[in-house]
């Protein structure tokens, strides 16, 4: 899934002033869209992906120019609301979320059918006696399209807000929203049909289906399954434009090999222009809000992270460039738990062994999204290092003080900070005053002096 290295080299500090905003917006999000696909139970990579194959059938379409670009970033950002109903999933499943969201496109669950059964059985209370588990399908199979509704409406309506809020086109939005319609109206969660369902939607789900299919199996044999679907799931004349693609060798070699990140950066529509600060700004906020949106109980943990974060960092005396570092990296320190099971996000006891040892991989996926952008590097140490601790006891590297600068170090007050002053599935909130008895049990031995300090002193001039 390309994770990140074991081990991490100490970044320069502070950040050279101007130095994140010398990033295209492909480059970031592109970069980002990996996370989504670690939401969707994807292989890293499944969004670009899917991009490069929908731009192909955008040219045998002809799709002019504009269309492109709105089709372009549609593709890269289809799963962008896909975090918000991962709670609920697990809530009507009672197992992964991850799992059950990786394997239902490869399922027919439309109609009663073999692959359709197997996935209930796998994924429907995967613990409990099989008589329960089947009791509690016959039930969930009476409401099984006002589940599909409420689920899919979760994502669509919340993927549409959010393209529209980093300042995408109507037409992204509208892609995004019908996503999973179906060409005969038996999709969600609209039910269109036919031509009501946009263009630039159609293309999405054929792209990203050629994409599932193909990983577990052969082009030919995608398309194979994705043309006996045609009229029904699927739009016929995108189906067939997919044909002509099966005879390019390198489209899916490609595909294979870990290039098509390369080729989807070049295709970028337009003036390929740097994203500039507010754009970058934007886009952090937006992932945070995606970040947090997975689980009830880290609802605005990123946000909060980010307040604390910014408030030590100016007690400190960081301004400009700097500042603007730690604010980006505590929005998106938390993006590799979207490789996190809501099983184990959720939990309210201990977690086991093999729970904690998926826990402790989060920072892992978050240097690896992150560092794809070399204008991204420092925002992604700090942000990927904010379980470290200054003795070496931290997770996921056991990096010491020598490593850990003072961006990763506040970072680490901060987000403990915060954690412990909000509701958790196992505790309520704590009051301040315990949350900073707490933090200094650690201090110096294992969080900074200087960043709790500040944190104190901020917390008492705030407070008057």
């Amino acid at each position: 899934m390309g994770l990140a290295p074991q081990s991490v080299a100490p970044f320069p500090v502070p950040v050279e002033a101007g130095a994140e905003q010398q990033v295209r917006l492909a480059d970031v999000v592109a970069a980002l869209s990996a996370a989504l696909d670690l939401t969707e139970g994807q292989p890293m990579g499944h969004a670009v992906r899917s991009c490069l194959i929908g731009m192909r059938i955008a040219e045998v379409l002809g799709l002019p120019e504009q269309e492109r670009s709105d089709l372009y970033y549609a593709l890269l950002l289809k799963d962008v609301g896909c975090s918000s109903n991962a709670t609920r999933m697990c809530q009507i499943l009672e197992s992964d979320d991850l799992a059950a969201k990786r394997d239902v496109k490869l399922a027919d669950w439309r109609d009663p059918s073999l692959s359709g059964i197997r996935y209930a059985l796998r994924h429907f209370q995967p613990d409990a006696p099989l008589w329960r588990r089947i009791v509690g399908l016959l039930g969930m199979s009476l409401k099984k399209k006002a589940l599909n509704k409420e689920m899919i409406g979760i994502r669509c309506e919340r993927g549409a807000t959010i393209v529209r809020k980093l300042g995408f086109s109507a037409r992204v939005a509208s892609a995004i929203h019908a996503l999973d319609e179906h060409w005969d109206g038996n999709g969600f969660p609209d039910g269109l049909r036919h031509t009501q369902i946009p263009l630039h939607a159609c293309i999405l789900s054929v792209a990203q289906h050629m994409d599932v299919f193909t990983t577990a199996s052969t082009p030919a044999e995608a398309y194979a399954v994705l043309k006996a679907r045609s009229g029904k799931w699927f739009q016929p004349e995108v189906v067939r434009a997919l044909k002509p693609l099966l005879a390019d060798a390198a489209l899916w070699r490609a595909l294979s090999d870990g290039s098509a990140e390369e080729i989807v950066l070049q295709l970028e529509p337009g003036n390929k222009l740097p994203a500039d600060p507010e754009q970058m700004d934007r886009l952090c906020e937006a992932f945070a809000d995606i970040v947090d949106a997975k689980s009830t109980y880290t609802y605005r943990h990123s946000v909060g992270v980010t307040a604390v974060a910014v408030m030590i960092a100016e007690e400190l005396g960081f301004t400009g460039a700097r500042l603007t570092m730690v604010r980006r990296a505590a929005l998106l320190h938390d993006i590799g738990k979207l490789g996190v099971p809501n099983t184990v996000l959720d939990k309210p006891g201990k977690l086991t062994e093999e729970q904690w040892a998926l826990m402790r991989r989060h920072p892992e996926y978050t240097l690896s999204i992150l560092e794809r952008v070399p204008g991204l590097r420092a925002i992604a140490r700090a942000a990927s290092t904010h379980h470290e601790k200054l003795d070496g006891s931290g997770y996921p590297w056991g990096l010491r003080a020598i490593d850990l600068p003072l961006e990763a170090r506040l970072l680490a007050v901060a987000d403990i900070f915060q954690a412990l002053t909000e509701d958790r599935p196992y505790r309520q909130p704590m009051p301040i005053e315990r949350a900073l008895a707490i933090l200094a049990e650690d201090v110096p031995a294992k969080l900074d002096e200087r960043c709790y300090q500040a944190l104190v002193s901020a917390l008492r001039r705030q407070r008057g």
